[in-house]
């Protein structure tokens, strides 16, 4: 059952990627990749870490995918964008990633249903402690690289925010 659940699993995140990549819609390719993003914490929660499944879920197809909903629907201002939210939001828009998700659903009931997510052959359960312990011992410099990016990329925004600020004519520091 373990094999035949994890290839269902890889098949509905191949088609959902594939669908954000072919979709000309912003919204429908956003929904897409939303459902392609628990695809891939169902297959983390198959191979016995639940963890990052729930960090999957929470980070990624939870907050970042809603900031991106809020970000593409502030972008459409004015009149236009009322009728064309409303051509976005369709039913038969919701009903491919509402299909992949419903495959999603059982698969996980089957799968918390069936003593444990680990299959023969895959090692224990990783908790957030052995996470922790190997991202500050042996991948210290990748977490340290990132976090510097991470820096450059907030240092790089606060620059050009500040120089429209600055270019707008208004004067800093007074709100």
């Amino acid at each position: 059952m373990g094999t035949i659940s994890f290839y269902l699993t890889a098949t509905v995140a191949i088609l959902s990627t594939a669908m954000v990549i072919f979709n000309r819609n912003a919204v429908h390719a956003l929904l897409y990749l939303v459902v392609s993003l628990l695809a891939v914490a169902v297959i983390f929660y198959q191979y016995g870490a639940p963890f990052a499944a729930a960090l999957e879920v929470i980070v990624y197809a939870g907050a970042i995918m809603v900031l991106m909903v809020f970000v593409i629907m502030i972008l459409n201002q004015g009149a236009a964008a009322v009728e064309q939210e409303s051509r976005w939001l369709q039913p038969r828009s919701w009903t491919g990633p509402a299909i992949l998700s419903a495959v999603l659903l059982v698969q996980l009931v089957v799968l918390l249903g069936s003593d444990g997510a680990i299959t023969a052959g895959t090692p224990g359960t990783i908790g957030p402690r052995e996470v922790g312990i190997a991202l500050f011992s042996q991948y210290v410099l990748a977490v340290e690289l990132a976090s510097m990016l991470l820096l450059a990329g907030l240092v790089g925004a606060f620059h050009l925010a500040r120089q429209r600020h600055a270019d707008s004519g208004e004067v800093e520091g007074a709100d």
